[in-house]
């Protein structure tokens, strides 16, 4: 179902992409929503034309995650407005004890402090004549205190105001 979604959400972002005649408008920030895997905020600053840091804070198995992340931005020049980007970053945070526990945790699990590096890869796009950036991203990360080394399961949709 969420792959269904995801592909449904990807066709969409492309359609308005090639819906659009005009010249895309770059942003310096950007600040939203994401939603995905986990849930969250997000804020992308670009620091030059082709490089930007990005900022998440999101929720996953009853915890908090902050994560940090330097992304390289490349035109597709036949589709005006979108990007790809790739890069990588780190990630900070803590998953707490509930009931149910995480499917991978046991039953005894009360918590814990999790420190990741991570990837990222995906679509960004401009609209030419709103303050709107859409995005969406594949963001795998590897924990490596606590939490189970490898999670390749995070793809987001990002919403964001852009200024």
């Amino acid at each position: 179902m969420l792959k269904k979604s995801m592909i449904a959400v990807f066709a969409l972002l492309i359609a308005c992409s090639l819906m659009n005649e005009g010249k895309a408008q770059t942003y310096a920030t950007g600040i939203g929503l994401r939603a995905g895997v986990s849930n969250g905020l997000t804020v992308k600053h670009f620091i030059q034309d082709d490089a930007a840091l990005e900022g998440i804070l999101h929720t996953r198995w009853r915890g908090l995650v902050i994560t940090g992340l330097y992304e390289v931005h490349k035109n597709i020049r036949e589709v005006r407005g979108l990007r790809w980007f790739y890069g990588g970053g780190a990630h900070i945070g803590s998953w707490n004890s509930g009931n149910p526990p995480p499917p991978w945790a046991d039953s005894g699990y009360r918590g814990s402090t999790i420190v990741g590096i991570d990837g990222i890869i995906g679509l960004d796009y401009k609209f030419v004549d709103a303050p709107i950036n859409l995005s969406l991203d594949y963001k795998p990360a590897f924990n490596i205190i606590n939490g189970g080394g490898f999670w390749g399961d995070e793809v987001a949709l990002s919403i964001r105001f852009t200024f």
